[in-house]
């Protein structure tokens, strides 16, 4: 992948485009190892893509064709290419009837679209005024062991120009661009993959858990792990299988699901698109529980995240925000004891049950930094639960920033949460 504009290099546009062909090569079974940006800039957008068409075998070139003096990407790949520009007379009345049917006169400046490398093919489907392209390029003396995995053979390389515009380059890559590379591999196959959340592990501990089963998919190649670390999040363990079909890379990927979820045991608590809040509300819920809140330190980031969630309503009865000694006290019904204490924390859980009607209070209260709090540490935290008409605190530490501090609270709460109410049932 290069995708091309300055504006990606300046973060005034953020590049989901990369991210979306990568997705739909991975579902196609196609490999993708490399994604670069350049800005538009001839000399550098040539060598972006020289540098593409050494390390393999075909290359999606994003953007640069429009109608603007920047727009240079049919430049770049003429050049790439050794060939010139020439005006095709088909795209430019293709174009000409767009702006005939939008009822508008089509400007001089429009014409440039239909520059095409000689010896490129414009493909058959074009949602805008910018047509995609299809780009043979044969490197001198290169042999197919030369090019990267899967080559098209006899030293024939490709260039796919698609626009930036996502929904037109979205249509492109679908309909065309997936279809021609995969007949050009001469073979189909599937990437899939699942991802596993975890809470509690650091990325060496999860990969000293694993050690044994990585080595065993490295001598196999059947799938391999990676670890994909999500800060407020936590650590994505994430399984990917190459297979001939859907049906098979599944069975891999459930295979390698169960022996990873054996090793890390408890600290798996969702898959895919599973978030902490989602999976607490379900268990909750499917308990016939509710749920109140006392947030302090958090300042209303667990309400937050649960209320993200649709549905949210029938678990959660509220939550009080006691920032003041004087609400932990009055409203909650807390003792007059050191805000940052285990005393305070059950206190206001259970302060949080009694005032929402909840059958759960969960509660925070700490000192987020940058100063102490009452004599604690910075990012000294407590977390209190009042769950069955009893009590448990923990407490937690972050050496972090105040913002990361009141966030890692939060889903530490919402796991301390969710634990307790699977050792309940058992």
């Amino acid at each position: 992948m290069v995708a091309v504009g300055t504006e990606l290099l300046l973060g005034q546009i953020v590049d989901t485009n990369s991210s979306w062909i990568g997705e739909q090569l991975a579902l196609a079974g196609i490999d993708s190892h490399f994604q670069t940006k350049v800005g538009d800039n001839l000399g550098r957008m040539t060598a972006a893509l020289e540098q593409a068409l050494d390390r393999s075998d075909a290359v999606i070139v994003c953007g640069g064709l429009g109608p603007t003096p920047d727009d240079i990407t049919r430049d770049a790949i003429a050049a790439v290419m050794g060939v010139e520009l020439h005006r095709d007379d088909a795209v430019v009345e293709r174009i000409r009837s767009m702006f005939y049917r939008r009822d508008r006169q089509m400007p001089a400046n429009n014409l440039q679209q239909a520059d095409v490398p000689a010896g490129a093919r414009v493909m058959d489907v074009q949602p805008g005024t910018a047509p995609g392209l299809i780009c043979p390029v044969r490197r001198a003396g290169e042999s197919v062991s030369e090019a990267g995995d899967g080559a098209t053979g006899g030293g024939e390389k490709v260039i796919y120009a698609v626009p930036g515009v996502p929904w037109e380059m979205q249509k492109m890559v679908s309909e065309c661009v997936l279809p021609d590379l995969q007949a050009r591999a001469g073979e189909r196959s599937v990437i899939r993959s699942r991802t596993l959340r975890t809470w509690g592990y650091s990325e060496s501990g999860l990969a000293e858990l694993l050690g044994p089963e990585m080595s065993r998919l490295d001598a196999t190649g059947e799938a391999t792990i990676a670890f994909l670390a999500s800060g407020m999040e936590g650590l994505k363990v994430r399984i990917t299988a190459k297979a001939a079909d859907d049906e098979t890379a599944q069975r891999v990927l459930s295979g390698v699901e169960s022996r990873a979820r054996a090793v890390i045991g408890g600290a798996v608590f969702g898959a895919d698109d599973d978030t902490m809040e989602s999976v607490v509300l379900a268990l909750m819920r499917s308990r016939g529980l509710t749920l109140g809140l006392a947030e302090s330190v958090t300042g209303g980031l667990i309400a937050a995240r649960l209320t993200e969630v649709p549905g949210a309503s029938d678990v959660l009865k509220g939550a009080v925000v006691p920032y003041d000694r004087v609400l932990k006290t009055g409203v909650l019904g807390a003792p007059d004891v050191a805000a940052v204490s285990e005393e305070m924390a059950l206190a206001m859980a259970a302060g949080a049950c009694r005032v929402l009607g909840a059958d759960a209070g969960l509660a925070t209260t700490g000192a987020a930094g940058p100063e102490s709090h009452e004599g604690a540490e910075p990012g000294t935290v407590w977390i209190g639960l009042h769950l069955d008409g009893g009590g448990e605190a923990v407490r937690v530490r972050f050496n972090m920033a105040r913002t990361m501090v009141r966030q890692l609270s939060t889903i530490t709460a919402l796991n301390l949460l969710r634990t307790r109410l699977l050792n309940r049932d058992g």
